[in-house]
């Protein structure tokens, strides 16, 4: 049985989230204040979290930074906030979905449902893969190393990108010379299944590029207008 923890400080949405997620035989966790909701996330093994933006004591994006240094378990935001920035910022401090209030019960439950399968896609695919063999990606001064996950230029220096950065990186240059679409980069980073909008690809894309171009240099990822992005060892691409 899946066992869920919700991090929410609006009593009443928490307990009516608890009594759905428990008719669908969810195991279910409430925490209505952010310092207990993040020592339960640390402390016990989690299915995922259900968690609040604005909570006291501890905000939830600081509550995912923290689970995040330590736990990979499945984090669904819930906020008010709608603008691209706020959703970007909760994805970027580890969150892997969001969905924002009000919202009908059965969309958080197909969000949940997408996010526990995609987890198990990943466990098999990780057990079948031979995931402990080192391979060695280069592009360019990049070099990727895959069994650890780690990017740097020739010289040694490491580029210290998040986890999706690291993906869309790997994602981009196994396409090598091809344009991969902003909702192939979707599915591809965030699962088949996410409800995601296309624009955060291009916040993902610029702070990726902040982070791996060199000054004076044209960019490693070239935009193709209308259709996505591409990497290529040519600079000629506009």
């Amino acid at each position: 049985m899946a066992k869920i923890l919700i991090i929410e400080d609006e009593k009443n949405l928490a307990r009516f989230v608890e009594l759905e997620l428990q008719h669908e035989n969810y195991e279910v966790v409430v925490e209505n204040n952010g310092r207990t909701g993040l020592e339960d996330a640390l402390k016990e093994d989690f299915s995922a979290i259900l968690l609040d933006l604005m909570l006291p004591d501890l905000n939830g994006l600081e509550i995912a930074r923290r689970i995040r240094q330590v736990k990979t378990t499945p984090i669904i935001m819930m906020t008010a906030r709608d603008s691209v920035i706020d959703r970007v910022s909760g994805l970027d401090h580890g969150a892997d979905d969001y969905i924002v209030k009000p919202f009908a019960i059965e969309e958080l439950l197909a969000r949940l449902r997408a996010v526990l399968r995609r987890v198990k896609i990943e466990k098999d695919a990780h057990r079948g893969s031979g995931a402990n063999q080192q391979k060695i990606l280069h592009f360019k001064d990049l070099t990727i190393e895959t069994a650890n996950r780690i990017v740097h230029r020739g010289d040694g220096k490491a580029i210290d990108l998040t986890k999706r950065e690291y993906n869309l990186l790997t994602t981009l240059i196994a396409n090598k010379n091809n344009v991969v679409s902003r909702e192939q980069l979707l599915s591809k980073i965030w699962g088949p299944e996410s409800n995601i909008e296309t624009n955060v690809v291009e916040v993902y894309v610029r702070y990726l590029r902040n982070k791996i171009d060199l000054p004076g240099r044209p960019s490693y990822i070239k935009t193709v207008r209308g259709t996505g992005y591409m990497v290529r060892d040519e600079d000629d691409v506009q």
